[in-house]
């Protein structure tokens, strides 16, 4: 098949039976649900992209075993022009989205193409087949053109210090039996953001999970097919409200979706599992075969895309309202800028510092890259704050769409009108203002950018371990060394 078009997902999301809850209700077609439907329109763009003529070279390449086009966020970069060239693609669907859809499907494609390219490590550990498996089932992906999401945490009973693992029996999600067909897993996993609106979901679990034995049934990777039975997806309130493009201009968009997934005995076929109660391979894989700088790479050019979205938006703000002269607009202005400029130097200096891997992968500048995730995960609440500051109280001057064609209609043209904007053009900016900065959809974006990389603690502590401490201390020993008499 190679690259698909918006047609051909949507109709492969209609064809595949899954089970998904919302509100109470199985969602049927989740192309046609009032909470679901924004989304999946919204990825369906993205692959529309790769079919347009003049963005066929940037959206796709040519597959070594096909020859068709494919998705250029599959590709193994073996060089950094090639690192470079998949770097513009995500930067045109994050573009697209507004930066709005954090787990776009070129998250999952490049953390395969990682895999992929270090399949032999998933054989290593006396497990060939693995590796086999690993190589057959990226080469699907990106021949498919499939669209996946994940799933990576284990539910929690309790946060006490004993259960800080998360692998409580009967919660997590745990390997019950083998058999000649695959494993069969039972529990469940959060938080699998995109999982009503993909083909597949990929199943597996952060490093450093607290594991006190050499093999465990509670780790895994593996991926199958969300239509597979005994597997349930149950979704959160969504945040499309059925509103038009005017009313909620991001919302009825960009609804991605998380959800919890259930797994009632589900049974993974052999050739789709990957690794299994391997404790030390689980722990050293994101570092072994740099999966983990590559979303880290997809995760910077996202956040770029959203600093230039909040950006542009809070300078329409004070054109609208005339007020960018402003000592304290200027002061605010300028954090905004630094901020995505900040995001900017981050992708160039991780793409400027990539380097060939062990196994030949262009990986980019890992620091670099978490620098990014630091950033972002304090940065983005503060850009949001700062919008909620500059617009004040024409957050709440917005009528609605149809307010525009009722019996106030007048009214609302003349008074709501700027000194260089229309009543018309005001409204319809601040409405988009308050989809960022006040709605549920705002609300949920700051969350998620808050926990993107797992928590403060964490990302605090993986920079620390990789930042090159030793240079900084050695130039101040350097310096207490010195005999410099005046």
């Amino acid at each position: 098949m190679g690259a698909r078009n918006g047609m051909q997902y949507l109709a492969g999301l209609r064809e595949q039976e899954r089970e998904v809850w919302l509100d109470g209700e199985r969602v049927r077609d989740v192309t046609a649900h009032v909470g679901l439907a924004g989304g999946a329109r919204a990825i369906a763009l993205l692959y529309d992209l790769q079919s347009e003529p003049e963005m066929r070279d940037e959206m796709t390449y040519v597959s070594p075993s096909s020859g068709e086009p494919v998705g250029l966020s599959f590709i193994i970069p073996r060089t950094r022009e090639e690192l470079e060239r998949r770097s513009r693609m995500m930067l045109n669907w994050a573009r697209a989205t507004c930066g709005m859809m954090g787990r776009s499907p070129d998250f999952m494609n490049v953390i395969f193409a990682a895999w992929a390219g270090a399949a032999d490590f998933f054989g290593e550990g006396g497990r060939p087949e693995f590796a086999a498996n690993m190589r057959r089932y990226y080469e699907y992906l990106r021949e498919n053109d499939i669209c996946l999401t994940h799933s990576l945490i284990n539910l929690q009973r309790s946060r006490m210090a004993a259960n800080a693992v998360n692998l409580q029996q009967g919660t997590a999600l745990v390997v019950v039996r083998e058999t000649d067909a695959g494993i069969i897993v039972r529990g469940a996993r959060i938080l699998a953001t995109l999982g009503p609106l993909a083909d597949e979901i990929a199943v597996y679990a952060p490093p450093r999970m607290g594991h006190t034995q050499d093999q465990s049934p509670f780790v895994f990777s593996f991926a199958i097919p969300c239509s597979t039975p005994g597997l349930k997806f149950l979704c959160r309130d969504s945040v499309d409200e059925g509103r038009s493009h005017f009313d909620r201009p991001l919302s009825s968009r960009f609804e991605e979706m998380d959800c919890i997934v259930f797994f009632d005995d589900v049974l993974v076929p052999w050739e789709r599992v990957f690794l299994l109660g391997d404790v030390g391979r689980e722990n050293a894989i994101f570092q072994r075969t740099g999966s983990g700088v590559h979303s880290g790479h997809q995760g910077t050019i996202k956040n770029l895309a959203k600093c230039e979205f909040v950006l542009g938006t809070a300078l329409l703000m004070t054109q609208a309202l005339g007020n960018s002269h402003l000592p304290h607009t200027e002061e605010r202005i300028g954090e905004l800028m630094l901020t995505t400029q900040l995001t900017r130097a981050c992708l160039r200096a991780a793409e400027a510092g990539a380097e060939p891997d062990e196994w030949g992968i262009m990986r980019p500048d890992a620091l670099m890259a978490t620098t990014s995730f630091n950033l972002f995960m304090n940065a983005y609440p503060r850009m949001i704050e700062i919008l909620q500051l500059l617009g004040s109280s024409s957050f709440l001057l917005t009528p609605s769409e149809k307010d525009f064609k009722g019996p106030l209609k007048d009214h609302i043209a003349q008074y709501l009108a700027t000194d260089s904007t229309a009543a018309r053009d005001r409204v319809k900016l601040f409405r988009l203002a308050w989809d960022l900065a006040g709605t549920s959809f705002g609300s949920r974006q700051v969350l998620y950018e808050r926990f993107y990389a797992r928590d403060p603690l964490s990302r605090a502590r993986a920079l620390a371990a990789m930042y090159p401490k030793g240079e900084v201390i050695e130039r101040v020993q350097q310096f207490l060394g010195r005999d410099d008499e005046p």
